[in-house]
């Protein structure tokens, strides 16, 4: 199975009058740009992506909706609620195990809970391997387990974006 964590994309400023609920506040107009070429720079190293599982926060989910748009064929990613700010690893990995042996299942959610989601594949333990927005990384792993898994790349988001860019047709 291989894994990639994707961080969503740059979201408003935190604003309780505007956004009483923090899980609504959206992408900057800039985030959706950068998020864009950031996806597009994902699925260039990860052309295989099976499924697309977000958090239910907005910022979340219009960054999936980016990936899975320049997916072919396109598909309608599916909300995780441990991928939500402050969720459990444990039942991320849960629903992980339902996934087949050779998915390619990419999780877009927050930081720090994607760091210590990949410090748990990686190292056995929640140790934080901190994502910047619209950031990612790639792990391998036979199953998703504590330890099981082995980095395949760790981007920042300026590295996915020019990997992300179109290119001319000439």
């Amino acid at each position: 199975m291989r894994i990639i964590l994707f961080r969503h994309a740059p979201a408003e400023a935190r604003d309780p009058e505007r956004w009483p609920d923090d899980l609504l506040r959206p992408l900057t107009s800039r985030g959706e740009s950068r998020g864009r070429r950031a996806a597009r720079g994902v699925l260039r190293l990860e052309p295989g992506v099976t499924r697309v599982l977000t958090s239910p926060a907005l910022r979340a989910l219009d960054t999936a909706m980016l990936l899975s748009l320049e997916l072919e064929p396109a598909h309608k990613p599916r909300t995780l609620a441990s991928l939500a700010p402050g969720g459990a690893w444990r039942e991320t990995l849960r629903a992980l195990a339902h996934e087949p042996a050779d998915s390619v299942v990419v999780l877009v959610g927050h930081e720090p809970d994607l760091g210590q989601l990949a410090g748990v594949l990686l190292f056995g333990a929640p140790a934080t391997l901190p994502l910047k927005k619209a950031g990612a990384c790639s792990i391998d792993a036979e199953a998703p387990e504590s330890g099981a898994g082995r980095l395949r790349w760790f981007l920042a988001p300026a590295t996915l974006r020019r990997l992300g860019r179109k290119r001319s047709k000439v």
